[in-house]
């Protein structure tokens, strides 16, 4: 069957990949690990490296966002998702950073999955831009944290 139509549909784009083989070796490095203990330290440790790579403005967001999130519900487990820092919870991540620098972004983003209990009437959002993290960012990166895991 032919179509007129020309298409232009060019595939996933060159970052949206490296995202994907993220993905794929942060699967194949967590299963390699052996304890539950050695992988969750490892998890932290593999975010804190992820977050000292960053650019000079998105790590120093994502380093103050960590904390924040870190304090704010200490249930939430730091890893790696789509070589992102992610914060899950029974496995499950809950939100996660995104650097500007990884999509070519004007701002980085503070994303909240389908398992951040921030439902609020039919319409609610769910990611953040972020330009600066300020006192009062960090108030309501916390609020949110927590709402997310009530």
């Amino acid at each position: 069957m032919s179509s007129t139509e020309s298409s232009t549909h060019e595939g996933f784009t060159a970052e949206e990949r490296a995202a994907m083989k993220d993905h794929a070796q942060e699967l194949k490095t967590e299963a390699r690990r052996s304890s539950h203990a050695d992988k969750a330290a490892e998890a932290a440790r593999d975010v804190l490296a992820k977050i000292a790579d960053m650019q000079d403005s998105d790590r120093i967001m994502a380093e103050r966002v960590h904390a924040v999130i870190t304090a704010s519900a200490p249930a939430l487990a730091p890893k790696l998702w789509y070589g992102m820092p992610a914060y899950a919870l029974d496995g499950k991540i809950v939100c996660f950073f995104q650097s500007a620098e990884k999509f070519k972004a004007r701002y980085a983003t503070l994303g909240f999955s389908d398992q951040a209990k921030l439902d609020e009437g039919p319409m609610w959002a769910t990611g953040f831009a972020l330009t600066e993290v300020t006192a009062e960012v960090e108030a309501r990166i916390g609020a949110l944290v927590k709402q997310a895991v009530s």
